[in-house]
């Protein structure tokens, strides 16, 4: 006899299902038991569930090996999960399919010194539009400060007004009736771009590196958080050499002072070069060989190199994966790579990968949608 259970898409074998059938890896029962290695059964379980849920359907019969043609599976066509990277100025709102690829997004101009409600209220115009007639099925979202899991509110943000204590995932929950769940954006980053690359197995860091810096920790395919859910935050390692310049916690020497965009913006106006704005303005003239530009460029992928090669030879990652602005810079990379190899254990890095993201200005969505799918509950039938 079997009795209904509540399991979330992150069951390991639901989820090696999803994922299967999203590559186009396997398009039957029959296929997925046998790429995955369990029982027929536990299979069929499983994928009555995801029918039973909306998540998967049935699109006609396959082609015979002998016996019963079997039925073809795929991803639910009538379902979607949203998606919102929110940052200072700006938001950028997606739509995915039920496998977690990204159908569609834009971006649109927010404050977030307006406040919770005012931003949100922007980012569900969007959402109601991309919705139609659609059903939703789970929500993730992004936030650029650090954030308490368990309240889905920001924890001590800066340049928020506001928004402490704010339960972002109970506001949207309510008006929508689906999960939501919330994060900050660096451990998005993460989880986007290690499952794009890696799937729901090994482990990796990714280095979000641009105006500032932030980092995520995936293992085993998860976000791992820490105790106080900051894992992975290298922003405020201490660089050796780097001098007293002061950080925003209140120390000085930090990496960001020396490694971010925007202390490349401050060390090209110490140099004279007071047109330079933005960090886009230092990578444009570092391609264009400009010799202070690229050494600064240069010198701030050592010192992310060093402050990186603690934690490879600790952590002993399949792979490092740069994004943000500065991830465009070859010489950027080089010099992280460079520091990385010449600092860390052979055997730390004789596998190792250090390169540009692949997922670009997506991972924070793609890893906000994965999430989301790992908060919906779907009735398994269990024995």
């Amino acid at each position: 006899m079997t009795n209904p259970a509540d399991t979330p898409v992150d069951d390991p074998h639901t989820r090696r299902i999803l994922d299967l059938v999203a590559r186009g890896q396997a398009r039957s029962r029959s296929e997925l038991a046998a790429t995955m290695g369990v029982a027929a059964s536990t299979v069929g379980l499983r994928v009555q569930a995801l029918l039973d849920a909306g998540v998967l359907q049935e699109a006609g019969a396959g082609t015979s090996r002998g016996g019963r043609r079997p039925r073809v599976l795929q991803i639910a066509s009538d379902g979607l999960v949203l998606s919102a990277d929110l940052g200072g100025k700006h938001a950028r709102v997606g739509r995915h399919d039920l496998s977690g690829a990204l159908l569609d997004s834009e971006t649109i101009a927010i404050d977030v010194a307006d406040g919770p409600e005012a931003t949100l209220a922007r980012v569900a115009e969007v959402f109601d539009r991309l919705v139609a007639d659609t059903r939703v099925h789970a929500i993730g979202v992004s936030l650029p400060g650090p954030v308490d899991i368990a309240t889905g509110s920001v924890d001590q943000p800066s340049r928020m007004p506001g928004w402490p204590g704010f339960r972002v995932g109970e506001h949207l929950a309510e008006r929508y009736g689906v999960p939501v769940v919330v994060d900050n954006d660096a451990n998005l980053a993460a989880l986007g771009e290690h499952r794009e690359q890696l799937g729901h197995g090994q482990h990796s860091i990714t280095v979000k590196a641009g105006t500032a810096i932030g980092s995520g920790i995936i293992v085993d395919g998860h976000v791992h958080r820490g105790a106080t859910a900051a894992a992975g935050d290298i922003t405020h390692t201490r660089i050796d050499g780097s001098g007293d310049i002061p950080c925003s916690c209140g120390n000085t020497g930090c990496l960001e002072t020396v490694a971010s965009g925007a202390s490349l913006v401050r060390q090209m106006h110490e140099r004279g070069n007071t047109a330079v704005a933005t960090t886009a303005d230092v990578l444009t003239l570092a391609r264009d060989a400009d010799p202070v530009a690229t050494t600064l460029v240069r010198t701030a992928g050592t010192h992310l190199g060093q402050a990186l090669s603690g934690v490879v030879n600790f952590f002993n990652p399949h792979a490092v994966f740069l994004t943000g602005s500065m991830s465009a810079s070859e010489p950027f990379i080089a010099a992280v790579r460079s520091r990385v190899y010449e600092a860390c254990h052979p055997l730390a890095t004789q596998r190792l990968r250090i390169e540009a993201a692949t997922t670009g200005a997506d991972a924070i969505l793609y890893g906000a949608a994965r999430l989301a799918l790992e908060g919906v509950e779907i009735p398994v039938a269990t024995a």
